[in-house]
């Protein structure tokens, strides 16, 4: 076991075979440690059969707790608040220490924004914690302030990036191979906070250059949204790319969902020139106001749209239809999560093969789509890039940002 010279057990976990990093980081269980007020420190020597902490800043490995002694922080919130999921409940510790590596970019932490998956994850125990573990660092969506950079990386302190989410698998698949990981064919990937990896839910973070983008400075806070906008970032690739297939010259588009992901999709629609109409089933609120803003069209049944191409972002597999039957080329980028059979009218596929159509499903986004979604949001008016985060939540409070509100737009976690 390390020691950092404090007469604390140290964290060793490994990053690449011929990498290794130190830190010093207590973290607080959820389930039956938590509720016992337990920590636990863990210890892990450059072997995948050992305990420790995974994610960029403790290493992109895999581990487990070693019981320990110490105490930690977590919310002022009720036992019943943390039933039913097995996974870490919070990062944060007066003492974390990083031993830093100079060959990564080590991150102040300033916020995480939250989405259906990470609510998945405390409620319904999705997602996949690092083998040995039965614990996982939280939330994926991240933005953060350099503090220290290896001298080429290309980032100096005071720079304002996020990180990437998902990690090559290691054979490589033909896909990762060349760096599009999100296309990955084997499902052996990786991703921080979700999937094998610790997320960005730390004060202190550290990450591989080349799995960084750098922010435009004036985006302050709002770069939080980077992540969600280059989910979107790639549908469009993959509309655009359908159409010249198709021989589809675009000019309107219909956008199904006014969530933050809908949203911003919208968005990159506008600024891309289209004709963009939302459908959503919410009629007041700062979702149809956010819409028009964009100089959008916003309608509560899909029956009064037609345009050239769809970007379907709820899941619900009717909308989701109805989007093919109207358009030319339909980007699935929502998940139903409901597995209950629903009628469909079977002449859309008629009119999918009669009228040369094309679906395709798209999920993560690759390091292209992220350098888009951090252009598209320097690119937009700041107020209404503002108006979609409808909710900060301090960190000792963090899991109230799982409950809903009926004005909710995109809700946030402040670090600080």
């Amino acid at each position: 076991m390390g020691d950092t010279g404090r007469g604390r057990a140290a964290l060793v976990v490994p990053g690449k075979p011929d990498q290794a990093r130190v830190v010093n980081l207590r973290i607080v269980q959820q389930s039956d440690n938590l509720r016992r007020g337990r920590a636990f420190d863990g210890a892990r020597p450059d072997h995948d059969d050992h305990p420790g902490l995974s994610g960029d800043l403790g290493g992109e490995s895999r581990g487990g707790p070693v019981d320990g002694p110490g105490g930690g922080r977590v919310g002022d919130r009720s036992d019943e608040a943390w039933e039913g999921g097995p996974f870490v409940g919070v990062l944060d510790h007066a003492d974390v220490e990083v031993v830093e590596r100079p060959d990564e970019v080590q991150v102040e932490g300033l916020l995480v924004g939250v989405c259906g998956t990470d609510v998945e994850i405390f409620r319904d125990g999705f997602g996949e914690p690092p083998a040995g573990r039965d614990g996982l660092v939280p939330f994926h969506e991240s933005l953060g302030r350099v503090v220290a950079a290896p001298a080429e990386s290309g980032f100096v302190p005071g720079d304002l990036v996020v990180g990437v989410v998902r990690r090559p698998d290691p054979e490589p698949c033909p896909a990762c191979a060349v760096g599009a990981w999100d296309f990955c064919r084997n499902g052996r990937y990786r991703e921080r906070g979700i999937k094998e990896l610790d997320g960005y839910g730390m004060q202190r973070w550290g990450v591989p250059p080349e799995f960084a983008v750098k922010l435009d400075p004036s985006l302050g806070d709002l770069g939080v949204l980077t992540e969600p906008a280059s989910v979107v970032a790639k549908a469009w690739t993959q509309a655009e790319a359908l159409c010249r297939r198709a021989h589809v010259v675009p000019a309107s588009a219909v956008v199904t969902g006014a969530g933050p992901i809908g949203l911003l999709a919208a968005l990159l629609g506008v600024q891309r020139g289209f004709e963009v109409h939302v459908v959503d089933r919410v009629a007041d609120g700062p979702k149809p106001d956010l819409v028009r803003a964009l100089g959008a069209h916003y309608h509560a049944d899909i029956a009064d749209v037609s345009a050239d191409v769809a970007i379907e972002c709820t899941g619900v597999a009717p909308l989701a239809w109805e989007a093919i039957r109207r358009t030319s080329v339909t980007v699935l980028a929502g998940l139903t999560g409901d597995h209950d059979p629903v009628p469909l009218d079977p002449a859309v596929f008629d009119e999918v093969v009669l009228g040369n159509k094309a679906v395709v499903g798209t999920v993560n986004a690759d390091l292209a789509d992220y350098r888009a979604a951090a252009d598209a949001l320097a690119r937009a008016d700041r107020s209404w890039l503002a108006g979609l985060i409808t909710r900060r939540v301090p960190l000792e409070r963090f899991t109230e940002a799982f409950d809903k509100h009926a004005d909710d737009v995109k809700v946030v976690v402040d670090l600080a």
